[in-house]
């Protein structure tokens, strides 16, 4: 039972980010099935990556640097895996009219300039939030962020069908249905990592992640009646945002 579970993990750090897996991980659907349930622990291990390159470089380089080489080593953690889902969200539902039209732009490789504008400016808004942190919470706010940005993605999953008909998508082994209690281990790692922030600031973090998440699981279902794996993604890098902007709500 633990080693299925391990194996699940392992196969959640393969398919969502670049880290190593240990070699006797196989290939198989079923594995990735079960895999999402252990996203936010993923998130966790990035969140932690980034974190330590911004600490490391805030010791030689101004902190505006080290912000930019801390958002840089999460994505060459994942490789720009979530950020590619967003642009490719934001070309598909800028430019698709209609469900197949939306997912046919979206299942293209090339990227067009919805997809251009919208990293652009997340990234931007993303390295400014984080600017204006204490520096002492930059390390848990990028754990906790990346945690609950993660869940927030995984959570459309317990509640959308996969939007796509085709055999041949990528996303196909993760189109199942959550159950209860994949999601509530989700939860579980998504949410635990904020305890190492103020409660009050914690709080309307998670707020704004959720509010984000089920603005878009609407949005996701009028438009082409579920989800997809670039779906997922545009979540988690709007839901990673709008966790660092309610960390800088004032309750003074």
């Amino acid at each position: 039972m633990l080693r299925n579970e391990l194996v699940y993990f392992f196969a959640a750090l393969r398919f969502f980010t670049r880290l190593p897996v240990p070699a006797w991980i196989g290939h198989a659907d079923d594995h990735l099935v079960r895999a999402p349930r252990y996203l936010p622990l993923v998130g966790i291990l990035v969140g932690l990556i980034g974190g330590a390159a911004t600490l490391a470089a805030s010791l030689l380089l101004p902190l505006s640097l080290a912000v930019t080489i801390g958002m840089a080593a999460t994505i060459l953690a994942t490789g720009a895996f979530h950020e590619d889902g967003f642009a490719d969200a934001c070309d598909g539902f800028g430019g698709g009219w209609d469900k197949a039209r939306v997912l046919a732009i979206m299942k293209d490789s090339r990227v067009g300039s919805y997809g251009v504008i919208g990293v652009v400016l997340l990234l931007l808004a993303k390295w400014n939030a984080l600017m204006e942190m204490e520096p002492e919470f930059l390390l848990p706010a990028l754990v906790a962020g990346h945690a609950a940005s993660r869940f927030a993605a995984v959570s459309l999953m317990g509640f959308l069908d996969y939007a796509r008909e085709d055999d041949g998508a990528k996303s196909k082994p993760l189109a199942s249905r959550l159950g209860g209690g994949s999601l509530a281990l989700a939860a579980l790692f998504g949410i635990v990592p904020c305890v190492l922030l103020p409660l009050p600031e914690a709080a309307a973090a998670l707020a704004a992640a959720a509010l984000v998440a089920m603005v878009a699981a609407r949005y996701f279902a009028r438009r082409i009646g579920g989800y997809t794996g670039d779906c997922l993604g545009a979540v988690q890098q709007a839901a990673e945002l709008a966790f660092y902007l309610g960390l800088l709500c004032d309750f003074s």
